[in-house]
């Protein structure tokens, strides 16, 4: 405030209250000027604002409203005072500028927000609150009815407008999250919410305690109408949002609350979603203002405290929440059925040869991002489902298949700019030579397809496969997948298919630093020794279902060259490997320095939607359009193609390959130090988020599936999932999203470490 500003301030205060030399005492605001004033021994709170029709509206509403709980309730509000005219709010110009401007009397207290809370403390604040909520309950203003604005959760979409003030993209992300969460949770049962005038506004810096009991609230500017359950979500996510249970104090301010203004099951539903909507509401409107003006601290000053109770919350089963505080109020928690029944239910119509994983498995729910939440109220921490490859309904891409589903559907017989989009974008992430692309709806699909064009270009029908590879379900998939067909239940080698020994470093035959030309050497031989020349050689950079077994350096390097010289055609399974996973590279046949004449796609090419690819080269391509005509159904429909698009648009925003470089690094690294405290961990190995851990026996170093089937479910018993794989069912598996964390990370392996030294004892 200038001196000038003083000098016209003081002038005013004597004219229009005969206050002789106030003190006047700056105050923060949100988006408005306040001032102490001090006179005598009274203080005040004087209030300007600049001036708008809507605004004055809304300020003589709430000027009613505190004229009403004076009269109806014990003074824990501020008294609006009259000015000389009587009346309550007054314009002036100042600067040249109209300004409203009014007066309140001063509540004396001590902040919530400088008290450490304790549980009198919040059981007298959810009081508190009630009784006012119950005062209000009689009172009403069509002014304030008609209010929408963005502080308001009844109008949350509102927000939407500020998300691209969020700079970093995942950040945004998790707010789009919530914003489709409360699209999905809220909005379908809002006009049965029960509505009046609420303060909207219960924060820590508004509410006022005395000898540790809340005595009053102050700063009624976000008063509206709207559902009665916001009150108490925002005043919890205030006194939640800087705990470390939030929870535990949640359900102290409800009880309280409820004892006095009983809550409908329906608003408890919802309650967990409407908290999350008044974290972002507060991160996009500080984002917002700190674009507008960096200087105001204020606007931005909870916008740290929003962010890390939205991550905490983001944790915590919707399901958990929900129960606990339907328990706190005296209903009944959610009914689900057992596991037991669950899966009886589902061996009623579903065949029990599709396998439930772990001793004990699980009935999921929802998921987002890295969790995934089961029907019983638990979180996981999901460091295995590489599918979801971006996170877990990831709202970019929810949104782009919603969005086309409701706009087009259909195949490839008709013209549309998708398929050419995708089909142009999934290209630019291959070396030139790889520019055509045959879209299906699943990697099975794709690698049924790729043997197909192979036999057609080369007209040969042999394919080389590496021991322990798996292809997908498809009967030309299973026949070159010698994971499936060795098994004691598999259908055998077929005679048109060569078998090579997988290129294992740690267990295999050769171990130095030529060993993958030693190993592409045995393959050559076999291939020389055949009776016919082979049409492909297919593999994956990191053999899966052989134990997360990377290709030794120099194989494919060694080996492509003789598969060509013969007549056929190197194939790359990316399905797992692909799409930025490894970290180093996007593509896993990058990392031996090839480039293969085709690449067979599916899982995380569209994050959970079914889709898959074969993309080859022009040659390979005009071969194959000889023979009979080529459809899918499903393949490249447009919001197959949409999908596709956002996943490929998420990895560079978010800069995931970056992300599964530098957390996987780090994951490794933790996973090595482990390996050198106890010798049951044989080998650690993998790249960026693809990792194995071989679980062995300390005495031979043999396989010890026992050791690694324990490790995985006392994993699951602590809600976090991995899984085993390998010839031997002995190596752990980790393959999680690619929005994983160094702390995911971090406490995957101490979790690890736990389960070894609980078997140590054992």
């Amino acid at each position: 405030m200038t001196n000038t500003q003083r000098n016209i301030l003081i002038k005013f205060l004597e004219t229009e209250f005969k206050f002789h030399e106030p003190e006047i005492i700056k105050l923060e605001g949100y988006d408005n000027l306040n001032y102490r004033i001090n006179h005598g021994e009274t203080s005040y709170i004087f209030k300007t604002y600049f001036y708008s029709a809507e605004l004055y509206d809304i300020l003589e509403a709430e000027n009613k409203v505190l004229q009403y709980l004076q009269e109806k309730s014990t003074p824990h509000f501020p008294d609006p005072i009259a000015f000389k005219n009587g009346s309550f709010i007054k314009i002036i110009t100042v600067d040249g500028k109209k300004t409203i401007c009014r007066m309140l009397s001063f509540l004396e207290g001590v902040f919530l927000g400088d008290k450490n809370a304790d549980e009198n403390l919040i059981i007298s604040l959810g009081g508190f609150l009630a009784q006012m909520d119950h005062t209000l309950k009689g009172f009403s203003n069509y002014t304030l009815k008609a209010r929408q604005w963005e502080w308001d959760l009844q109008y949350f979409p509102l927000n939407k407008k500020y998300l691209d003030t969020i700079d970093n993209p995942s950040d945004r992300n998790i707010i789009r999250y919530f914003f489709q969460q409360y699209e999905e949770n809220v909005v379908p049962i809002a006009s049965t919410l029960r509505k009046q005038i609420i303060h909207n506004d219960a924060n820590e810096w508004n509410i006022l305690t005395k000898n540790n009991q809340v005595s009053g609230i102050i700063d009624f500017g976000d008063i509206t109408h709207s559902y009665l359950i916001n009150e108490l979500a925002i005043a919890i996510t205030y006194v939640c949002y800087q705990t470390e249970d939030p929870l535990k104090w949640a359900t102290l301010l409800l009880k309280s609350y409820h004892a006095i203004v009983p809550l409908e099951l329906k608003e408890v539903r919802v309650l967990y979603y409407l908290i999350a909507a008044r974290l972002c509401t507060s991160i996009c409107n500080a984002s917002n203002s700190r674009k507008i003006d960096p200087t105001n601290q204020y606007a931005t000053s909870s916008e740290k405290s929003a962010w890390k109770m939205l991550c905490k919350w983001i944790k915590i089963n919707p399901i958990k929440v929900e129960n606990t505080f339907r328990e706190a109020i005296g209903q009944p928690l959610i009914a689900n059925p057992t596991v037991e029944e669950a899966i009886h239910q589902r061996h009623m119509h579903v065949s029990p040869i599709l396998s439930l994983s772990y001793d004990f498995p699980i009935a999921m729910n929802r998921s987002a991002f890295q969790y995934m939440y089961d029907t019983s109220g638990n979180t996981f921490l999901d460091a295995y489902n590489n599918i979801p490859h971006v996170g877990h309904s990831h709202p970019k891409v929810v949104a782009a298949g919603q969005k086309q589903m409701a706009l087009l559907n259909t195949n490839t017989r008709y013209l549309y700019d998708l398929l050419s989009i995708y089909a142009s974008k999934l290209s630019a992430k291959f070396p030139p030579a790889l520019n055509k692309v045959f879209f299906v709806n699943s990697g099975s699909a794709a690698s049924d397809l790729a043997i197909r064009i192979a036999n057609a270009h080369t007209e040969l029908k042999k394919v080389m496969v590496l021991e322990h590879g798996y292809h997908g379900n498809t009967q030309i998939a299973m026949d070159i997948s010698a994971y499936k067909f060795d098994q004691d239940k598999g259908q055998g080698q077929r005679s048109h298919i060569l078998k090579a020994a997988i290129p294992d470093t740690y267990n295999g035959k050769y171990n130095g630093n030529n060993a993958g030309e030693q190993y592409a050497q045995e393959a050559i031989i076999q291939i020389e020794n055949a009776d016919i020349p082979i049409a492909a050689f297919i593999a994956e950079p990191i053999v899966g279902c052989g134990g997360q077994v990377p290709l030794a350096p120099g194989y494919l390097k060694t080996l492509y060259p003789a598969i060509r010289a013969q007549g056929g055609i190197c194939i790359s399974d990316e399905v797992q490997t692909g799409f930025g996973r490894l970290g180093d590279h996007f593509w896993g046949f990058e990392a031996q320095n090839v480039v293969p004449d085709m690449v067979v796609l599916g899982k995380p090419m569209g994050n959970g939607h079914p889709i898959g690819a074969v993309v080859t080269t022009e040659e390979i391509a005009a071969s194959f359009n000889e023979g009979v005509e080529f459809f899918s159904s499903f393949g490249g429909n447009p919001v197959s193609c949409a999908v596709g698009l956002a996943v490929l648009e998420v990895i560079e925003e978010e800069k995931l390959q970056e992300n599964a470089k530098m957390v996987g690094d780090y994951y490794k690294s933790l996973l090595k130090a482990l390996q050198q405290k106890y010798r049951c961990i044989g080998d650690v190995r993998g790249s960026g988020l693809f990792l194995g851990v071989a679980i062995v026996e300390e005495e031979n170093r043999k396989s010890n599936r026992k050791l690694a089937q324990f490790i995985k479910n006392e994993l699951r018993r602590n809600h976090i999932l991995i899984s085993t794989d390998g010839p031997d069912d002995n190596v752990l598996k980790t393959k999680p999203p690619l929005c994983f964390t160094r702390e995911n990370a971090e406490k995957v392996v101490f979790a690890i470490e736990e389960a070894i030294k609980t078997a140590i004892i054992q």
